[in-house]
């Protein structure tokens, strides 16, 4: 702690106390306070490499580590392209305390244009947490981000949007287990506090000892407050997508005491506890009959499916009534694949 003084006449008069904030360690390096820091983390399983951009805001003040990914799935693109924008939005000088932000994590399936898979091992990465250190090379980024952002941080944020092709409409998400009220609840206060209309609960209650399996629920089973964004879909990176995203995780900042300020205030929210998936029984061709935001009720028909000379091989009807949060707006469809989810409104808040 530093202390300050205001002299008068020569007698000093305390006026209280400012925290001093000490070196932040990444990957073996310590970062000065008040700085922004790029890092490019090369990764090898010896026969695929993986480069992985991250930038470190080591605030002038003492506060929380927020970690954040983006591009877990690389062609979810705008929230690749929000924390491109982040760079300079984000002031380490009026920071307190430490964003470490994953600009891209699969870089191979951003470049590689290529949905849902890094195309080096053909491995998902968000299925693929706490990761490798001796794996493939999807393991070994699972393994960094977990090893390297995750263990360093007090709360975590995976960023995506709907894949390639994903109809989706955006919402924030949250883990909570009764087992661990208190991670709950602070991610609850982070997931409405970012300007979004749908809240959506991932309720992990007795399934935190296993594998984590996906990047966010990485963070929760280690007790960290974790949430997800979804915004964006298509293989689209439109500027209201990019910029909603950017106000939101602002917004989330402010919420944690990171930055000076308000978060977004949002009048109702529709939490969403219970989601339900409606797949496929056939390979072929899907024709939708609504969009993600839709509200429908259960019975209410959302398009079809044929075959490859036009038969109609299936009918989709809404199993429950809510909102469809995705739903597929590309024609492709194979046997097994969800083409909705729609989820039950449980309360405005």
């Amino acid at each position: 702690m530093r202390k300050y003084a205001l002299w008068i006449a020569g007698i000093a008069i305390a006026v209280g106390e400012v925290a001093a904030q000490s070196p932040f360690t990444f990957y073996g390096k310590a970062l000065k306070p008040g700085t922004k820091t790029h890092e490019l983390v090369e990764l090898s399983d010896g026969k695929n490499k993986a480069t992985i951009p991250v930038t470190i805001f080591h605030g002038a003040s003492e506060g929380p580590v927020l970690g954040i990914t983006a591009g877990v799935h690389g062609y979810e693109y705008p929230p690749i392209l929000a924390g491109q924008q982040l760079i300079h939005k984000i002031d380490p000088g009026q920071l307190s305390g430490t964003v470490i932000l994953v600009q891209v994590a699969n870089t191979g399936a951003f470049l590689g244009r290529t949905p849902f898979l890094n195309p080096a091992d053909g491995k998902n990465l968000n299925r693929s947490f706490p990761g490798n250190a001796e794996g493939t090379i999807t393991e070994r980024i699972a393994d960094f981000i977990s090893r390297e952002v995750i263990s360093k941080c007090d709360y975590f944020l995976d960023m995506h949007g709907g894949d390639a092709p994903e109809d989706l409409t955006p919402y924030t998400a949250y883990y909570h287990s009764d087992d661990m009220p208190e991670a709950s609840e602070k991610g609850r206060l982070m997931a409405t506090n970012m300007g979004f209309d749908h809240v959506v609960v991932f309720n992990v209650t007795g399934k935190t000892a296993g594998l984590s399996t996906y990047c966010s629920a990485e963070a929760f089973k280690t007790g960290i407050p974790a949430m997800d964004i979804e915004c964006g879909g298509l293989g689209r990176s439109e500027e209201q997508q990019v910029g909603q995203i950017v106000e939101g995780v602002q917004s989330l900042l402010k919420q944690l005491k990171m930055l000076e300020g308000q978060p977004l205030a949002t009048p109702s929210i529709a939490v969403i506890k219970k989601r339900s998936y409606l797949s496929s029984d056939h390979k072929g061709i899907f024709y939708a009959a609504k969009t993600s935001g839709d509200y429908v009720v259960k019975g209410m028909y959302l398009g079809y499916i044929t075959d490859f000379f036009g038969n109609r091989l299936q009918d989709i009807y809404a199993d429950q009534s809510g909102v469809v949060l995705i739903i597929l707006g590309t024609p492709p469809v194979n046997e097994g694949e969800t083409v909705a989810v729609i989820g039950s409104i449980e309360n405005n808040k």
